[in-house]
């Protein structure tokens, strides 16, 4: 067993992927690879994520250690997130998953 934050986790995969779980994780920290985003850039590109969910994604993966955010000070205020060493170390294993989805589903039009 591994304790994580007050949790119990059969394993050390099983807590990665507590800490990535979810439709919006491993999006936010890809999309983030490519440079520090403001939250309304974060939101158009997900698409259809709400203000909401968004918020709490990011507070996740904040107290997790994947990313930072910086707080500019200015008016109005400014707030851009970025990853921490911790997140940039998942992604090769987030791009191994993503390669591993194109080669399996290739042929697949939808995921009904």
């Amino acid at each position: 067993m591994v304790s994580y934050n007050g949790k119990e986790f059969v394993c050390y995969l099983d807590l990665a992927f507590e800490i990535i779980r979810g439709k919006w994780k491993a999006v936010i920290l890809c999309n983030l690879n490519e440079g520090s985003k403001r939250f309304l850039e974060l939101q158009r590109f997900t698409g259809n994520i709400s203000h909401k969910v968004l918020t709490e994604k990011l507070n996740e993966l904040e107290l997790d250690g994947l990313i930072e955010k910086k707080v500019f000070a200015e008016l109005p205020p400014r707030v851009e997130y970025f990853l921490t060493e911790r997140g940039k170390q998942i992604l090769p294993s987030l791009k191994m998953i993503e390669q591993w989805a194109k080669e399996t589903f290739k042929d697949t039009k939808s995921f009904e």
